[in-house]
């Protein structure tokens, strides 16, 4: 730690500066729900319960068939599914049979698919019916060798689940059959047919890799980030703390952010497993679905992005709901406006602060105190308990000063133990302990951190994590582009828009329609650009890099000037 930690005077006697956690794996904390909170619900989805005593025997069922078709110790299981039952159960099932958790996206393109499970050598993958076409080409791909498939009507009550089919096939126009085979296995015969007995896994220890979760890190192509057991453990304990009001086995959490990113993973899964809270989980954003759930189920935590509260705050029915169980809202992902924060405030009755994270901590490191006295806006907040954060200054070669740029470094019990397979990179952002974040920022002398600019190129759209350079890869292989950038553009709504600066070739031609469906065959709909540029050249340096800069400073001058 720093010697100077000026946040600390600014703590709340309720939450400690240092707290303290069992150095056990984070499966073991299921078993303990189980044993603290039996009967009491765990999960809520769509009008159907789990109690964590379910959840917990279901959990340990599929662990045993894991193990029974061969998952060992330190194997990597690839879980791609939406925000369902299935997904805690998975998540669980795999730590507790020693695997590897691989969080995948659903909404990934064969291509991403393809790469992140040839990197992170995936043998098995838990997937929905729906996805199961893409699943098994992965088979011919890579080095897949087991695909377990379930549906979202496996836990839909009646007689939902029962109309389900017919639903899937309007709005899908595909009902997908599944040949049951000794490499792909159907959740709801495993779950029959599987005993609950506990596995015997006491060579399982805190510093083990639990999950690796892909980011763009600091450059290039996606990255798998190794976070242990203890890394989770702790930075979900220090979220409950920091929630210092909240009662064990009392509070609800609305489930929207999707699981397979690391900050819902934390701030919603984890965090409800680990304190006895029921999950009211929400597969699809929809705003009308959601305001009516947080009317009817009443949750106390909503863990969400500025995107999800803009869109709620500017539905026009959103007035005519009671929101008022609304505690504690923590948002993150993207920076936080100031009048959403105060709007949403005054509507509900619930507090909403910005906080800050990436996927290498796990993810949160900081964020604003709950209490109105204490709080800075436009401000990231504070570190949490045991979390050390400092601004290195590149002229100084060491520590800013109150008020001075530099890139934010932190340091905590969260902060990854590097990437997967990648000691170089691991060792450009991890240094003497310190993991260098690639957000420039300043703190003040109270203790309170600002981010002005990022290092990195990364764009964040809708509170996605969007990399420049992997779409511009996919755009060079368009056999008209000659020069192609792409930058994150000011949008009020999404925070940044993709838009994509392309030089053709010569004597060809393309539209912005032509680019966006070869976009769309190898890229997730959130990374395809918005908006396309033609233009004849591209500013460059005299070593004839592209001057990704120059072209964002022109953007937000051609907005100055339109308002």
């Amino acid at each position: 730690m720093t010697n100077n930690r000026p946040w600390l005077k600014h703590y709340p006697p309720e939450i400690p500066c240092e707290i303290t956690w069992d150095k056990k794996p984070l499966h073991q904390y299921l078993k303990a729900a189980a044993e603290e909170f039996n009967d009491q619900p765990a999960i809520h989805f769509q009008g159907k319960e789990l109690t964590f005593q379910e959840l917990y025997e279901q959990t340990l069922k599929l662990a045993n068939y894991l193990q029974n078709i061969g998952v060992k110790k330190g194997d990597r299981v690839a879980i791609m599914l939406p925000n369902c039952p299935q997904a805690v159960i998975a998540y669980y099932a795999v730590l507790e049979a020693g695997g590897i958790v691989v969080q995948t996206n659903p909404l990934y393109t064969e291509r991403e698919l393809k790469y992140q499970m040839i990197d992170s050598g995936s043998t098995v993958m838990i997937t929905l019916d729906l996805l199961y076409p893409k699943a098994v080409k992965m088979k011919t791909l890579t080095n897949l060798k087991h695909i377990i498939v379930t549906s979202i009507k496996d836990y839909l009550p009646f007689p939902k689940n029962i109309i389900y089919r017919f639903i899937q096939k309007r709005q899908n126009q595909m009902v997908v059959q599944i040949e049951k085979s000794s490499e792909v296995h159907l959740w709801k015969d495993i779950l029959n047919a599987s005993s609950p007995y506990e596995l015997n896994m006491e060579n399982n220890v805190a510093e083990d890799i639990a999950i690796l979760q892909y980011t763009g890190g600091t450059t290039g192509l996606p990255k798998g980030v190794m976070l242990t057991h203890e890394n989770l453990v702790s930075n979900t304990k220090m979220c409950a703390t920091w929630m210092y009001d909240s009662k064990r086995g009392r509070e609800s959490v609305l489930g929207m952010l999707p699981f397979f990113h690391v900050y819902g993973m934390t701030t919603v899964m984890n965090l409800s497993i680990m304190e006895g809270y029921k999950m009211i989980l929400i597969p699809k954003f929809e705003v009308g679905e959601v305001l009516k759930v947080i009317e009817k189920q009443k949750p106390t935590l909503f863990p969400g992005a500025p995107t999800i509260y803009i869109a709620l705050l500017n539905d026009p029915q959103f007035k005519k709901y009671d929101l008022s169980s609304l505690k504690y809202c923590i948002s993150g992902s993207a920076p936080l406006p100031v009048e959403v924060q105060e709007k949403f405030e005054k509507e509900t009755g619930g507090k909403l602060v910005e906080g800050y994270g990436l996927s290498e901590a796990s993810p949160v490191t900081h964020s604003n105190f709950f209490t109105a006295h204490n709080r800075k806006k436009g401000s990231i907040g504070v570190p949490w308990p045991n979390t050390d954060a400092a601004i290195y200054s590149m002229e100084k070669d060491g520590f800013a000063g109150p008020h001075e740029l530099g890139e934010l470094i932190v340091k905590g019990p969260q902060v990854m133990k590097g990437y997967w397979n990648n000691p170089e990179e691991t060792a450009s952002v991890l240094k003497d302990g310190w993991l260098f974040t690639g957000d420039i920022g300043y703190m003040d002398e109270d203790g309170y951190f600002y981010i002005v600019d990022r290092k990195k190129d990364m764009i964040i759209a809708g509170g996605y994590n969007i990399y420049p350079r992997e779409i511009e890869e996919v755009l060079y292989e368009h056999e008209k582009v000659k020069e192609v950038v792409v930058a994150g553009i000011p949008d009020p709504y999404r925070g940044e828009t993709v838009k994509a600066y392309v030089v053709l070739k010569e004597g060809m031609q393309a539209t912005e329609e032509e680019l966006d469906q070869f976009a769309r065959k190898h890229l997730a709909a959130y990374k395809v650009p918005k908006i396309y540029e033609f233009r004849q050249d591209l500013p460059k340096t005299a070593v004839g890099k592209i001057l990704r800069r120059k072209l964002i400073e022109e953007e937000k001058e051609r907005l100055e000037k339109t308002h």
